[in-house]
């Protein structure tokens, strides 16, 4: 069984900017779901489990796409792990939100939510996510959700199920995050905003733009050379 990984850069899901990828979604699942209404299932962890921004999904994806929305609470206590479950065995899709990266990882891991997650993976669910929904599943990823340093951005790791390390936002962290590549010598992924990856068993496979770019980064010989991923399709 192929595992799908659909990484966003950044955009907002409420004002339909992603709606491009959105839409490549959707087809995926509907084809996962065949003869069934396919079924999607919105994380919003990292935002502390914020119903408007789940709103914003279920209007995207049940009124724009026709499948059927669902959540996953798991914050303040509202629902069992054992009924999450239930969810997440109808899902076609998983999608994480944005937001607090680090709290959704440590989260995830407190509440027994990272175990469905990775089933899910396992079974070939499709998982997609948007800034840290996108790079919550790399080996290290650069976000701004340290607690000690709430307005710099700082490199931590993530979930390790995909090497390398990526910034989502990358038009506007390029600068510091370039500088943070050249000094350690490292390659790595840049998603601006309006720009997404696919991943299937752990190797991209191809790029999404629609006013954004993802970008390969490689350091050779003390510069940073940029590609952009291939191959890339304009939606």
């Amino acid at each position: 069984m192929d595992k799908t990984l659909i990484c966003i850069g950044g955009g907002e899901l409420k004002n339909k900017e992603t709606l491009p990828i959105d839409a490549y979604i959707a087809e995926k699942a509907k084809k996962r779901a065949g003869d069934r209404r396919a079924y999607g299932l919105f994380i919003p962890t990292a935002s502390h489990d914020s119903m408007p921004y789940f709103n914003s999904f279920r209007k995207t994806y049940t009124s724009v796409f026709d499948i059927k929305a669902d959540v996953a609470l798991t914050v303040y206590g509202e629902m069992s792990i054992e009924k999450i479950a239930e969810k997440f065995q109808k899902a076609d899709f998983v999608y994480v939100g944005g937001g607090n990266t680090l709290f959704m990882l440590e989260h995830w891991k407190k509440t027994g939510l990272l175990p469905l997650i990775a089933d899910a993976y396992e079974r070939g669910v499709i998982l997609c996510g948007l800034s840290a929904g996108a790079i919550c599943w790399f080996e290290t990823m650069y976000t701004d959700s340290d607690p000690a340093a709430p307005d710099s951005y700082s490199i931590f790791p993530g979930l390790n199920w995909v090497k390398g390390i990526i910034s989502p936002h990358y038009d506007r962290r390029a600068l510091d995050f370039d500088q943070k590549l050249l000094y350690n010598k490292q390659a790595a992924v840049g998603l601006e905003d309006k720009s997404a990856i696919e991943l299937v068993n752990g190797e991209i496979v191809r790029s999404f733009s629609w006013g954004g770019n993802a970008y390969a980064i490689r350091c050779e010989e003390g510069t940073l050379r940029k590609s952009v991923i291939q191959p890339n399709i304009a939606l």
